[in-house]
């Protein structure tokens, strides 16, 4: 049975406060980590292979050693913290329960990387989550954990709290950039990444809160011990957050690489009512199905990609044989055309479009050009939109349209 290490004390009663994670070992990692030399943390980051946790994986401690080193470079850490991809829950459950442990991910990182100014980014509707940010940051602060001269080690840090207003574009890194700096939140054009430059025009490591949560582990225990967790190319716990047509919806840690029947069946106590499963949605919604056929896939980078979808935030969605797979393209459309931010015109046009045709196939009014109409539509969406927001709005429906094509014919018009 698998003993949780990233959300091992999100069920202790007062979990978010620092007395508890102190009680429970909180804090070790940042007085080793504030002996060790810079680069030596980034080399025990890049030995562990850690991989982002926000969705597109990339290798943390690789990043990290691209930020510019030197005097007078002025860097800066990001906390990314504005969970918006639909059935995606974890970090929340991490921000509010267990703060510190987020703060200290934080504390190592900024050192790795010698940055003394932190931003967190939190989506404006986690009230509760802005609120124990907050504390847990007073509380650090008390404890010399933050400020100046953190633990005698000669180290600064200061973190603030930054609240967005609830767009889901913004979790995109630069676009929390743009909203960070006070501006509209709408990517940017890349490179230059930003690594290189990002808030005001200085190198700025962007991190999701999963991702930070780990490097306090690693630095504690080693990454010969964390690289153990996992496959060969994933290594490491990952929090999975199950939601759908299953008896016990929730938040399950696993190592990376268990099978998605595993974490279903096993953990997510299967299937509602005795249905079978229709389709999963492995990572969010922008995410490609997996298939009935297909639910001993490994949940790993290199599993998800083996099949054609991938990993994502690990927002698994199940869906039963109960499900009109039309609505769920309607509905998926939707929230995407919503959310757009409107700088480019497929997105903009493109997801409208999109979405005023979907409605006609689940009014019944659709007729066999509206479905010519959505492959048309799809195609000039993926692919060629400024930020991967078109992209994640088409796929599910090409999706959807080639395993499901059926549905969407029972949906035109009848004559």
């Amino acid at each position: 049975m698998w003993q949780p290490i990233l959300t091992r004390n999100i069920h202790l009663p007062n979990s978010e406060k620092i007395t508890t994670y102190f009680d429970h070992g909180g804090y070790q990692s940042v007085r080793k980590a504030l002996t060790l030399a810079p680069d030596d943390v980034i080399d025990l980051v890049k030995r562990a292979r850690l991989r982002g946790r926000g969705g597109a994986g990339f290798p943390t401690g690789l990043k990290w050693s691209f930020v510019p080193k030197g005097a007078g470079v002025t860097r800066y850490l990001a906390v990314n913290t504005d969970e918006g991809e639909p059935g995606t829950f974890k970090d929340r459950a991490i921000v509010e329960r267990d703060p510190h442990q987020i703060i200290e991910g934080v504390i190592i990182a900024a050192y790795a990387i010698q940055a003394q100014r932190a931003f967190v980014y939190i989506r404006g509707e986690f009230f509760l989550g802005v609120k124990r940010w907050i504390k847990a940051i007073a509380d650090a602060y008390q404890y010399g954990l933050l400020g100046k001269n953190i633990l005698n080690s000669g180290f600064s840090l200061d973190i603030s709290v930054h609240r967005g207003a609830g767009a889901y574009i913004c979790g995109e890194e630069t676009a929390m950039i743009e909203s960070l700096e006070g501006k509209r939140g709408e990517p940017r054009l890349k490179p230059p990444y930003p690594v290189q430059a990002g808030l005001w025009g200085q190198p700025t490591v962007v991190q999701n809160v999963e991702t930070l949560v780990n490097v306090p582990h690693i630095v504690l225990n080693g990454p010969e011990w964390y690289a153990a967790i996992g496959t060969e190319k994933s290594t490491g716990p990952k929090i999975f957050c199950v939601s759908g047509h299953v008896n016990r919806p929730g938040v399950y840690e696993l190592p990376l690489g268990t099978p998605l029947r595993t974490i279903i069946d096993d953990y997510a106590g299967g299937v509602r009512h005795g249905h079978t499963i229709k389709a999963v949605i492995p990572g969010g919604v922008s995410t490609n199905l997996v298939l009935p056929a297909q639910l001993d896939v490994p949940m790993s980078f290199e599993g998800l990609e083996a099949i054609g979808t991938q990993l994502g935030t690990g927002g698994i969605v199940v869906m039963d044989d109960t499900t009109n797979m039309v609505e769920v393209a309607r509905r998926t459309v939707a929230f995407f055309a919503h959310e757009s931010c409107g700088s480019c015109v497929p997105c903009r046009l493109g997801g409208y479009r999109l979405l005023e045709t979907l409605t006609r196939f689940t009014q019944h009014t659709a007729t066999a050009d509206d479905l010519q109409n959505l492959q048309w539509l799809v195609r000039g969406i993926n692919g060629i939109t400024f930020c991967p927001l078109g992209a994640g709005m088409a796929n599910p429906v090409n999706a959807l349209l080639h395993h499901f094509d059926g549905e969407f014919r029972a949906h035109m018009q009848v004559n």
